[in-house]
């Protein structure tokens, strides 16, 4: 993914915080998610994960918002996460109509499907909390196009990736991103529960 191919309002924002070439790691992973692939990515921190997850999510939706729907799911820790995650976004979203929302433990789960109800296009969520939206019937998958995790170190909790894993269950066709730092045992059991056919990313 050429930063000449990237949409236009991507490219500017980017120009505006001084990144006028991709880290070896974004490199690597980001001509994979553009070719439709699913992928673990490998890397340590500060190779710019988080960043390519914010270029991957805005480059697939167009920058711009669709009905109502989420068209992108993002698995996160905790709310620390969420809105540390949502703020990144909010850096490169501000021109742009794309709604991103975040949804976690401590708000009202009436409020939050709620807001999603209302339309949304990024959805950044701990398990837990997206489970029981769902659950509810208070989220609609059907238009979902990107599954991710951000830093999966944190599904050493059993109950974290129990929750998380219900998910692809009721998914038909999406493409699935998996960021940490290392390839191990959660993983493992990801790549043979619904991601076979995923790419593995790994620079250091």
């Amino acid at each position: 993914m050429s930063f000449k191919k990237l949409q236009p309002e991507l490219k500017e924002v980017l120009e505006n915080q001084g990144i006028t070439q991709y880290t070896d790691f974004q490199k690597a992973v980001l001509s994979k998610i553009k070719g439709g692939a699913s992928v673990f990515g490998i890397a340590p921190e500060g190779a710019g994960k988080t960043t390519a997850i914010v270029i991957a999510v805005l480059q697939k939706l167009e920058c711009k918002a669709f009905e109502d729907a989420p068209r992108a799911l993002i698995f996160v820790k905790d709310k620390k996460s969420a809105l540390e995650l949502a703020a990144e976004f909010e850096i490169y979203t501000r021109r742009m109509d794309i709604r991103v929302y975040c949804a976690y433990d401590e708000q009202s789960i009436e409020d939050q499907r709620a807001d999603i109800y209302d339309g949304v296009d990024v959805v950044i969520a701990t398990p837990k909390r997206l489970n029981k939206i769902f659950y509810l019937n208070g989220i609609n998958l059907g238009a979902l196009k990107m599954f991710m995790v951000e830093d999966a170190e944190f599904l050493i909790k059993a109950s974290s990736y129990s929750d998380l894993i219900r998910t692809p269950e009721s998914l038909e066709k999406c493409q699935y991103i998996v960021f940490g730092t290392e390839f191990d045992e959660r993983m493992t059991r990801m790549q043979d529960a619904f991601m076979a056919n995923a790419h593995i990313v790994q620079t250091k």
